[in-house]
């Protein structure tokens, strides 16, 4: 990053490319500081970058050492609706309100031919800013069910992108502005994407991939070991275990696979994940969306445990796509127990075949041109 004046502006670059002699107006994208809505953004800010768009960002503080492919990042103030305490409320109305502000202006100063959202209240300010200003807008829903603050949108926007053929929470009055694209993912996955699913052989090296999505999750360090533990010898011998943990579970993890002699690499994140993807066997996981996109794209099968408590319960809906596909086994988590889960992989151990047509049952419900069908309908409507 380099140093610059303006407080939420982060990073800056190039300027933008040029088109026939005189300069086109940047795509400002709007995406929550967390993977699920960052990763798809990427993936878009790359291809609009390959056409001559440049991009710019606005996200929330925890985005702010991501590394986004744009030529600034903004922070914008926002806050989630949660409960009904008067007091918490006019907070998070007020928060958004001085994020709206600010994006208004910001807008006003970088004149976007078109505003972009991804997905979480801090998408709010920006896009109802936008919608304001009369800026072309689109909105992609990553999840099979609409979320909270993209239904607070829906009606304001031009252009609706899905990232599941089906979605659900979407008034049918806005359907007409709704197009599938699929959910885009970054190039490193569309590279890990060329790896084909090879079986593990009888007897062989059994690769199994472990982690909770962009955060961790606290039950795959609780549950995995103890279900590892369960397993017959000669399958838990053929284990290769690469599991995410937190860092305040990473020392209890690591120390249960020592004791039972499994070859384990643990650690609080992985920045080659499409690669672990692609290198992997099995893979239990969280279900978010972005973790469907990418086990689809690149074909993998997965034993999916999706978030027990989200008010919409959108895990489970993309959790339900990949099954309904052949690619996925889903266990909520009230039944992800030690007993359950050291079945399914004892059992799909023992059957490659298995493993096999769920690896192509995944592939088949993979998006690789996401990011590219996404760049179509963000280019029409800005009049590119």
């Amino acid at each position: 990053m380099t140093n610059d004046p303006t407080p939420d502006r982060l990073r800056r670059s190039d300027p933008p490319l040029s088109g026939e002699g005189k300069e086109r107006k940047p795509i400002l994208l709007c995406a929550g500081g967390t993977g699920g809505h960052l990763f798809p953004a990427e993936a878009l800010a790359v291809a609009l970058g390959k056409r001559g768009l440049a991009v710019e960002l606005a996200t929330d503080h925890r985005a702010a050492h991501f590394g986004f492919p744009a030529r600034a990042v903004h922070l914008i103030p926002s806050a989630t609706l949660r409960g009904r305490n008067p007091i918490a409320l006019a907070r998070t109305l007020t928060t958004l309100a001085l994020g709206t502000a600010k994006a208004w202006l910001l807008i006003g100063r970088m004149k976007p031919a078109a505003v972009v959202g991804f997905g979480g209240y801090p998408t709010v300010p920006p896009l109802f800013a936008a919608s304001l200003r009369g800026v072309p807008t689109v909105l992609h829903e990553a999840n099979g069910v609409m979320g909270r603050a993209n239904r607070m949108l829906a009606a304001r926007v031009t252009k609706i992108a899905t990232g599941f053929p089906t979605l659900k929470n979407l008034e049918p009055v806005l359907q007409a502005k709704v197009t599938f694209t699929g959910n885009p993912v970054r190039p490193a996955v569309v590279a890990a994407a060329a790896t084909a699913y090879a079986a593990p052989e009888a007897g062989g090296t059994l690769h199994l991939l472990v982690f909770g999505g962009s955060q961790g999750a606290h039950v795959m360090a609780e549950i995995v070991p103890k279900a590892i533990e369960r397993l017959a010898g000669d399958a838990r011998a053929r284990l290769s275990v690469v599991q995410q943990a937190r860092a305040e579970d990473l020392e209890a993890v690591r120390k249960v696979y020592a004791r039972l002699g499994v070859a384990a690499e643990c650690a609080p994140f992985f920045s080659d994940l499409p690669l672990r993807l692609a290198a992997a066997h099995l893979v239990v996981s969280r279900s978010g969306a972005s973790t469907v996109a990418e086990l689809s794209a690149i074909g993998r099968p997965a034993i999916l445990v999706p978030l027990p408590h989200a008010l919409d319960q959108d895990q489970l809906a993309n959790a339900g796509v990949l099954e309904a596909a052949g690619g996925a086994i889903t266990i909520v988590q009230r039944d992800f127990t030690p007993d359950r889960l050291a079945a399914e992989i004892g059992r799909l151990a023992a059957d490659p075949a298995a493993l096999s047509r769920m690896a192509a049952g995944a592939k088949a419900a993979g998006t690789l041109d996401a990011a590219e069908r996404l760049a179509d309908i963000v280019m029409k409507v800005a009049g590119n």
